[in-house]
Parts: structure tokens; sequence; C-alpha cells
């Protein structure tokens, strides 16, 4: 796989080896070219709606108990191309319309936060979208763009994208009542999970909820979360955290 996916890059410097494209990433001749290396090997297979019972979970158990007044935020952690991020919009718009609520997307492929900033999609993606949620807050499109589907503005205005590796020191991301991360941990070995789910558990409210993929578990990561239903979790409350209560409540504003 990485070789058919990195075949074209040798012949597009004239390389012979995978040695030489090795050295050429690291010289710094080309800067771009890590981030073209990254777009060419990451897997992004999502759909709307994937995993249905996550979005029902969220629509039926945790929305209903939301503070009316507070902002309600989800992070899509590992958004690919905006689908999870769009439906846990579509899912807001509905059950909160127009009080308080956004949604934070992140990936590490630049080239798919392009499509998901764009919201356009081919109507061959849609499967999984309520029938009454296409009507709501999907458009679709005419004329050249016939086949296609475009995330109504109201709901895009709503989300935003941001590139980040979940590896690596974060971005000013806030802090979130809900996290999505899902299918990403698979590709992981344990050491690595470890530093991932307390990287980004850390940017859970207390009593927030995190979810993660059905293929998924957290069995031997000791990071203050609790098992609600599978693949479900919440954070323990801020008193087990007294020692970052100031942290918490800078970041949360």
């Amino acid at each position: 796989m990485v070789s058919s996916r990195l075949a074209k890059r040798l012949r597009h410097y004239q390389l012979e080896s995978f040695s030489d494209y090795f050295e050429l990433l690291n010289n710094g001749s080309f800067p771009e070219e890590k981030q073209l290396l990254v777009d060419l090997l990451t897997t992004n297979e999502t759909y709307f709606f994937r995993e249905p019972g996550h979005f029902e979970f969220l629509q039926n158990t945790i929305l209903p108990t939301h503070r009316r007044g507070q902002t309600f935020r989800v992070w899509s952690a590992a958004s690919s191309a905006g689908q999870e991020a769009y439906s846990i919009a579509m899912i807001l718009a509905d059950k909160l319309g127009g009080a308080s609520w956004d949604v934070v997307g992140t990936d590490l492929s630049a080239r798919v936060l392009e499509t998901a900033r764009s919201g356009h999609y081919p109507m061959t993606r849609i499967e999984g979208i309520p029938k009454d949620y296409l009507r709501k807050y999907c458009l679709q499109g005419t004329g050249d763009y016939e086949d296609t589907l475009l995330i109504d503005a109201p709901v895009r205005k709503r989300v935003q994208f941001v590139h980040a590796n979940l590896n690596t020191f974060l971005p000013d991301l806030g802090v979130f009542d809900v996290i999505f991360l899902r299918n990403v941990m698979i590709y992981f070995n344990q050491n690595t999970k470890n530093e991932v789910i307390g990287r980004v558990s850390a940017l859970l409210k207390p009593e927030g909820y995190f979810f993660i993929g059905h293929s998924e578990a957290l069995k031997g990561i000791d990071n203050g979360l609790k098992s609600i239903v599978p693949t479900v979790y919440q954070k323990s409350g801020l008193s087990k955290y007294a020692d970052n209560r100031d942290k918490v409540e800078a970041v949360a504003g």
C-alpha cells in the first residue's frame, strides 16, 4: 500500500529509491511534501451517521440534560471529510435550534479538511442521513452540481474544521461537552493510545461524554473515564481533578 501510494512521488522527483525520498522529506527542500505524504497515506473511510447508536445516545440521553444558556460543544477528533461532524451538527440544530452550540472537527489530513469545509458531497455518500434531516439541512445540487449534496449554510457555519495531529501538542480548541474519537486507536500501540487518550480527554469537561469506535476499547488506560454503555464513557466529576480546577476553568472561559 505504501509503495503504490508513494510511487508517483518518486517519479515526480525522478528518484530511484524510497531512501532517496526519505532523505528529500528530511532535508527541508520541499516542506510541503510532508503534508502531501500524510494526505497520501491516511485512510479516510467514513460516512454520515456511522455507528448510529452513538448518535441516538447523543440525541436521547445527553442532550435532554443540557442546561440551556450554556454553549454545548462537541469535538469530532478524527473528522476525516466531515461527515461525522455534520451528522452531529444536524442533531444539535434539530434539538437545540437557535441555542448556543458549536462543533469542531480536526484531522491530520489537510486534503480531507478541504472537503469538510466545503460541506459538498456526492449523493452516493448520503446513505444514513435521516430523510427529515435531508429536507431540513441539505441542498440537492442541480445543473453542473447534479448528483451532489451541500450541507446548508446555517449548519456549516456552526462547524469549524482545524488541522491537528493527535500525537502532538494540540491547537487551542477549548473544552467540550462531548468528544467523538472513533476508529482511530485501532492504528495505535498501547503506549500511543495512552498518550492520545490523555491528551484528548484533557479537553473534555468534567462529566462530559467520550465516544470510541465499536471495535475499540479503553482497557488498561487510566484516564478518569468510566464506562456508561459499550464504547461510551463519561469523565469523572471535577472533584477528582481538583489540582486542575484553575486550568479547567481558565480554558472554559
